[in-house]
Order: structure tokens, then C-alpha cells, then sequence
């Protein structure tokens, strides 16, 4: 009798190369989302605390009034430089994800709010991440995030902290 060769996988060698391949897509992928969600974070945080330079400069230069969307500053008017962000708003108005709320007076309480939208991670829509500064001129930062997406020196906060008195859309 002639014995013949094997020309391939059996079907059990096959479903086990399968089952691994799942069991291991189980594991990474919701790591990945974790990470992608994490570095949104961090992107936020890093977007909207470069614009704590602007408003400070504004503030020392008696500037208490952010400028309008999509118009020239005025004299008294603060233009903080924000530039657009796919991670904040909503898909069709993503400036509504970022305002800057500047107290009346120097040694007022100063905001900078960031809404996740956009093409953020499904984990952070709706949550918020606030730069505030006190009336000591300290600046310090808090977010609704859940903990596992935090990024180091951004505190946990309740939606809705951190209003100033005035206020306006960069």
C-alpha cells in the first residue's frame, strides 16, 4: 500500500489556529481602545493648557473679553489662538467643544473648558476637561474622565465645575 502525503492543515489544526487568534483579539483590542482613549486625553489636555499662555497674557494686558468666533479682536478683546480640534464639539460645529471664560477682573476665576466630541473615543463623549485658574494665579486641571484615561496632574471633578464670569468661544 501506498501512503499518501499530507497536502495541508487537518480542520482541528485549523480551528485551533482560529481559537488563538480570537483569544488573543479578546485581549488586545480593548487594550488598544484604552490607549487611544488615553492618548485623546493627553492630547486635550496638552491642546488646552498652550492656551493658558494666551489667556494669562490677555488678563496682565486688561484683555477680559474673549473675541468672538470667526471675528477681528477688538481693543479689549482677548484672541487666545484656539485653533480647531476633531477631539472636541460635534461633528459639525467643533468650536462648540472649547470655551474660554474670563473672570471681570484680574483676580477673578478664569476657565478653559474642553468638551470631548467630534472623533473622540466613544469612553470620553460628553466628559469634560477644565483648566482653572484661582485667584492666586495658580492654574490647575480637572476632568470628568473616568480614572483609567487620566492623565497625571488632571484631577477627577463633577461636570459642570469651574465657571468664571465671563465668558465666551474663542
Amino acid at each position: 500500500m501506498k501512503r499518501s502525503i499530507q497536502k495541508g492543515f487537518t480542520l482541528i489544526e485549523l480551528m485551533i489556529v482560529v481559537a488563538i487568534i480570537g483569544i488573543l483579539a479578546a485581549i488586545a483590542i480593548p487594550q488598544y481602545q484604552t490607549y487611544v482613549a488615553k492618548s485623546q486625553v493627553s492630547r486635550v489636555m496638552s491642546e488646552t493648557g498652550s492656551l493658558r499662555t494666551a489667556v494669562e497674557a490677555c488678563i496682565l494686558d486688561g484683555k477680559l473679553k474673549p473675541v468672538a468666533l470667526g471675528t477681528a479682536p477688538k481693543a479689549d478683546e482677548c484672541d487666545v489662538g484656539a485653533t480647531q480640534s476633531n477631539l472636541l464639539g460635534t461633528a459639525l460645529d467643533i468650536y462648540t467643544g472649547l470655551n474660554v471664560s474670563i473672570g471681570d477682573q484680574a483676580t477673578d476665576v478664569t476657565t478653559i473648558t474642553a468638551k470631548f466630541g467630534g472623533n473622540a473615543a466613544v469612553a470620553l463623549k460628553t466628559q469634560t476637561l477644565v483648566w482653572t485658574r484661582a485667584v492666586s494665579g495658580t492654574w490647575g486641571c480637572h476632568t470628568t474622565v473616568d480614572t483609567k484615561y487620566r492623565p497625571a496632574g488632571c484631577s477627577a471633578s463633577a461636570a459642570g465645575t469651574g465657571s468664571g464670569t465671563g465668558s465666551g468661544t474663542p
